[in-house]
């Protein structure tokens, strides 16, 4: 998420109550997850196991709850909660904000639109021409819709990421790190019923010109799908995960997080995605491995017990 305008080292540690190692004169110009942080964001960090990486990584302040040596150029911001001020931030620049009305009142809708009785369409929404959005469908906050796109019924663009933080120390384990991000749908993309895509946690969720998406199909958070994909019935993406061009995903896919699927890939359906995957190439089983040496695994799985007999016999 990017700030209205730069705020100042100073500034940040005066909100959080956090002590300032590093350049002083620093400015911040958004706030990012680790996996998408750029030059100018804020991440945290309250696990060593991630402070090296965090330390190592573009983002120019880093909320820590260790004081450490400051690597060139960062400005550590060191907090005994980094967690709750990060949230804190989160939820000062982009506060939750109640829509009263079943189309907000701030969004903005091209004249040549078609909405269809009973869609909810929230704050800071962007539709753009010729879109056709069906009874029933669900658009949360900060979502931009381009040109002729179409979205069927019952399907939520925006939810939440499923994403929490996760202490064993405390009563809530688990606890819900505020969306900030937001959706990002390309021109010509079709998106079938029930569907679900969730805003990036600090970033965006993207989905690529001319994509096509079947029935029931959930889309995590921060997933970057590329142009003129198809993506069939009840496959799941998990958060974080880039798919390329041309990319096609047959039912019941599954695709875990934070990995690649290179351009022109095929996944046969029920397939388990575990791992990133080379482009212009098939894949089939869980995990998901190429076509045709999955095929002759499978093949020969099968005459085992007569290979087992002929053994015995012997």
């Amino acid at each position: 998420m990017n700030f209205p305008s730069p705020v100042t080292a100073l500034w940040l540690a005066d909100f959080i109550n956090a002590k300032i190692s590093g350049d002083v004169n620093a400015s911040a110009t958004g706030i990012n997850e680790l996996h998408r942080v750029r030059k100018g964001d804020i991440v945290f960090v309250d696990h060593p196991k991630y402070y090296n990486t965090c330390l190592k990584s573009d983002a120019t302040f880093i909320i820590i709850n260790q004081e450490t040596d400051v690597p060139e150029g960062k400005t550590l911001l060191i907090s005994d909660n980094p967690f709750e001020a990060y949230q804190k931030i989160v939820s000062h620049f982009r506060p939750f904000t109640p829509s009263h009305q079943m189309i907000s009142s701030t969004s903005e809708i091209d004249p040549t639109a078609v909405i269809m009785p009973g869609v909810f369409i929230g704050n800071q929404v962007k539709i753009g021409r010729e879109v056709i959005i069906h009874p029933n469908v669900t658009i949360y906050d900060n979502v931009t819709i381009k040109d002729h796109v179409e979205i069927h019924s019952g399907s939520v663009i925006g939810g939440n990421a499923f994403y929490y933080n996760g202490k064993k120390d405390r009563d809530v384990w688990y606890q819900l790190m505020n969306s900030c991000g937001e959706v990002i749908i390309e021109s010509h993309v079709d998106i079938g019923s029930n569907c679900t895509i969730d805003r990036g946690v600090s970033d965006v969720t993207r989905i690529g010109e001319g994509t096509k998406i079947d029935n029931l199909v959930h889309i995590g958070h921060d997933v970057i799908i590329g142009r003129n994909c198809l993506i069939a019935a009840q496959c799941g993406i998990a958060g974080g995960t880039v798919l390329g061009t041309g990319v096609i995903l047959w039912g019941q896919v599954g695709v875990n997080k934070t990995i690649s699927i290179g351009d022109n890939a095929m996944v046969m359906a029920q397939s388990g995605v575990a791992n990133s995957l080379e482009g212009n190439k098939s894949y089939f089983g869980s995990p998901a491995e190429e076509y045709y040496s999955k095929r002759k695994e499978i093949l020969l799985a099968r005459r085992l017990p007569e290979i087992w007999e002929k053994v015995r016999g012997k």
